[in-house]
């Protein structure tokens, strides 16, 4: 399987665009958001539970990130079929579980802080389902792209 270098490289300036923006976020945009909230609800922590979901979403799709650039890298090499690419699709779909439970675990925070201070949370929950659902459908296809792999059979030795 021959790969144009080219379209590989691209996709590698993507992902690293993306990296450069998530950092953005992790290093710029929340504790920005952390430090408004404490000025103006000073006591009031309640934007923190959803800072640890926050930075846990962008750890676990930082790795994600990585592991796609990793197999981005493979596929050049025309290694696409190894062991070491099915590794890297199992780190992928692990992160994209982890992204998913961080998610849940914000919708279940905003749910239950709304009953206590009335507020309605029905946006932001909604916005939390949509990224669950997006994050599902990648981890299928992360599935749908191992099941070939587990064929291969220097991979199928180290599996079982």
């Amino acid at each position: 399987m021959k790969v144009k270098r080219g379209s590989t490289t691209f996709l590698k300036g993507i992902i690293c665009l993306i990296g450069i923006a998530v950092l953005t976020v992790c290093i710029v945009l929340l504790p920005e958001a952390a430090r408004r909230d404490a000025i103006e609800r000073p006591g009031d922590y309640s934007l923190y539970p959803l800072l640890v979901c926050a930075y846990g979403i962008c750890m676990a799709f930082s790795v994600a990130l990585y592991h796609v650039f990793k197999l981005l890298a493979y596929i050049e090499k025309n290694n696409a079929f190894s062991a070491l690419s099915f590794q890297s699709l199992q780190v992928i779909k692990k992160c994209a579980f982890t992204v998913i439970f961080f998610i849940l675990l914000a919708i279940v925070y905003l749910r239950v802080h709304a009953q206590f201070t009335g507020d309605d949370a029905a946006g932001p929950i909604a916005l939390g389902l949509m990224g669950v659902l997006a994050t599902s459908i990648i981890a299928a296809m992360v599935d749908a792209l191992q099941k070939p792999l587990k064929n291969v059979p220097d991979i199928k030795s180290k599996d079982e």
